[in-house]
């Protein structure tokens, strides 16, 4: 079997945050957040990469990041725009198609089972351990690798999360839920105008995946063009997400998504005030020895 691939999803601009999150200095010698992840994933197995990024950026990103690592990984650039696998659909949008199009932007890069990553978001050493034990000895194709949703609040508004139900270690659907905060009664969501309250142990998707090359084809060959083919022309928010394209291949193919719990501590930079803690809670790892301090020292 090929070599597992981590494919990292660095499209998109933060909006909420106010700038290009993804090459934000947050380590006390400069380091991103995507560095850390690079350098677990690497721990953990992983030799092979594959970025998506927009063109625009591309420079900066290989500066901030590419230069910095290990000469003997496999790194390879993939660029999502609007204009990719739209067909004769004519859009006037500039909002990129959300996560599921990007993975369909790696078609011709991907060739073997697959993990996915955000960009701005810390995993954890445990979670990639999981992710590419699962990608190398499991007969499942499909995977969610689940956090504690009290694991990955922020202390300073609302975030967007997957809320998973999950049954005998199976993923049965996952509940986008757009606004979840801590309020005085604990954790909840608002929808229908009205809080509605959450367990704080439940897990939610961080967007961390372990999915077959044919998830790939999925996308290309019924999944994307289905949904385009529901949107008006002039719909310029609509985004395809990796739940969406899952929830449905559950549905119409019945497919087996195996839940793995992380109980790793979760760090992201949703806004700008949640900076300092996060930079705070990578000195803190990096003083502990769980990261060499400077990180590429090791590597």
């Amino acid at each position: 079997m090929k070599q597992p691939i981590l494919v990292v999803l660095a499209a998109g601009m933060g909006s909420r945050y106010g700038g290009l999150k993804q090459i934000d200095p947050i380590g006390p010698n400069g380091e991103i957040i995507l560095e850390l992840s690079i350098f677990d994933a690497i721990k953990a197995g992983f030799k092979r990469f594959v970025f998506i990024i927009k063109k625009e950026i591309e420079d900066d990103f290989k500066t901030a990041l590419v230069s910095k690592l290990p000469k003997d990984i496999e790194i390879q650039y993939v660029f999502q725009s609007v204009d990719k696998f739209v067909g004769e659909y004519k859009f006037e949008r500039t909002k990129p198609w959300g996560t599921a199009h990007a993975l369909l932007c790696c078609k011709d890069v991907i060739d073997a089972p697959f993990g996915v990553i955000n960009a701005d978001d810390f995993y954890g050493y445990e979670s990639f351990e999981k992710l590419y034990n699962f990608l190398t000895t499991s007969k499942n194709d499909y995977a969610i690798i689940n956090y504690v949703l009290k694991n990955t609040l922020t202390d300073f508004g609302s975030v967007a999360r997957g809320v998973c139900e999950v049954n005998n270690g199976q993923l049965v659907a996952v509940h986008e839920r757009t606004r979840i905060e801590k309020i005085d009664s604990g954790v909840a969501y608002f929808e229908d105008e009205t809080w509605h309250h959450l367990d704080e142990n439940s897990p939610v998707s961080m967007n961390m995946w372990g999915l077959p090359k044919s998830f790939i084809d999925y996308l290309f060959e019924e999944g994307f063009n289905s949904f385009l083919s529901k949107l008006d022309v002039s719909d310029i928010k609509s985004e395809y997400y990796i739940p969406y394209a899952v929830n449905e291949l559950m549905l119409a193919k019945n497919i087996f998504v195996e839940a793995i719990v992380s109980n790793a501590r979760w760090y992201g930079v949703t806004y700008q005030e949640d900076k300092p803690k996060v930079k705070e809670g990578i000195k803190q790892l990096m003083d502990s020895g769980a990261y060499p301090n400077p990180l590429w020292k090791a590597a």
